[in-house]
């Protein structure tokens, strides 16, 4: 997805001899997708990154399904997560289906005395609290509120945070995350009509090469198992690399809204595409401009995708009681609309500052034990007048 970039010191020609000072060769890395059929890139490496000296006994880490079906709107008040010292620890999944998973974080200390590898799926971490720094291979990322985090699978990193009170929104996707084709030319590039560009897109820099030997623990997650597997040899001793597959990074804030004469449908909104599901983002934007507009949104029948809405901030104007870090899920099947009174309330209304991240899915979620902890109770008769 994203372009070509080139990054440190790499041979002229790939899979050729390539040298250390010290006569020894370094070692190529083919990171690819999809076998050797979508994007990849290439880390050159002072140590092979294969030297594994020990591994522990792995640990069971699925989600456990609470309600597998299910057919009324939910709500659930993600702040009530409760936060841990551990990053792993902290990661609670909310809702699950075969195509992705969907998380809420809250970890009070960086990741330092180990790395983490999501060997099965792309990770997209929206940060709704805190900031500091994505260490990775392919060099560093500095994040911050509303930011969006997508790390390739395969991605061995650790995150420094700049405080203790961070929240996360964490969405796992077992293909990989694309810019909407919509928005691309057959070439891959953003088109003039995107809400953003290649400019607002962020990739690593101050790559910071670790030529270090010792016990480096990556734990790993393949298949809802996590696997302590330990290298003989620091895993960020890349030199240099090049090629489309990377972690990078993109600000909700730079997403530039489309609005129309009357109201424009959530896939205005689209933000990034994998399959079976849609990212969207909703921003600061002025309402629809039709004398006789109607800014809520209209009633509208979920058939064929769920629709899990994440509040970031703002004043959302066709729902009520919302807070920061609630989740509102509308299953497929049934149809959802503005709260009683807000249709009338929106007429006349000139802008919106609303911050909400959107997640459809086109087959049906699960909810885990740890959604179940944080519901809110009586969500789906709220719309009684």
């Amino acid at each position: 997805m994203p372009h070509y970039i080139s990054v440190g010191n790499i041979p002229h020609k790939r899979h050729t001899q390539f040298y250390q000072p010290n006569g020894k060769l370094y070692s190529e890395q083919l990171f690819s997708t999809e076998g050797f059929s979508n994007d990849y890139s290439l880390l050159y490496h002072i140590h092979p990154p294969t030297q594994i000296i020990h591994t522990d006994e792995p640990i069971n880490v699925a989600p456990e399904i609470a309600e597998e079906k299910m057919l009324k709107h939910r709500s659930f008040e993600g702040f009530n997560i409760v936060s841990k010292e551990d990053y792993l620890e902290s990661r609670q999944p909310i809702l699950v289906n075969n195509d992705c998973q969907i998380a809420l974080a809250a970890p009070q200390e960086s990741l330092q005395n180990y790395f983490y590898k999501n060997a099965d799926a792309d990770e997209l971490i929206f940060i709704h609290e805190g900031s500091g720094k994505l260490l990775t291979q392919y060099g560093e990322l500095s994040f911050a509120y509303g930011d969006y985090l997508i790390i390739p699978r395969g991605t061995i990193y650790q995150i420094q945070f700049n405080n203790k009170n961070n929240r996360l929104l964490i969405v796992e996707s077992f293909s990989p995350y694309r810019y909407p084709k919509k928005y691309t030319s057959k070439y891959g590039q953003l088109l003039e009509h995107s809400p953003y560009c290649e400019r607002d897109i962020r990739t690593p820099n101050n790559l910071q090469t670790q030529d270090a030997k010792g016990d480096f623990v990556i734990k790993t997650k393949k298949r809802n198992v996590l696997y302590g597997l330990h290298y003989s040899t620091h895993p960020f001793d890349v030199v240099g690399w090049d090629g489309c597959c990377y972690p990078f990074a993109f600000s909700i804030h730079d997403f530039e809204p489309i609005t129309g004469r009357v109201h424009q449908p959530p896939p205005v909104h689209l933000t990034f595409e994998a399959h079976n599901f849609v990212v969207c983002s909703f921003v600061p934007r002025l309402y629809d401009y039709h004398p006789q507009a109607i800014p809520a949104p209209y009633n509208h029948s979920n058939i064929d995708s769920d629709e899990l809405l994440y509040y970031v901030d703002g004043d959302f104007m066709s729902r009520k009681n919302v807070t920061r870090g609630m989740l509102t899920l509308h299953p497929a099947g049934i149809p959802h609309g503005p709260h009683p009174g807000a249709v009338e309330r929106s007429i006349g209304a000139k802008e919106t500052k609303e911050l909400a991240v959107m997640v459809d899915t086109f087959h049906p979620l699960m909810l885990t034990k740890q959604a179940l902890a944080i519901e809110n109770k009586g969500y789906t008769m709220s719309w009684a007048e």
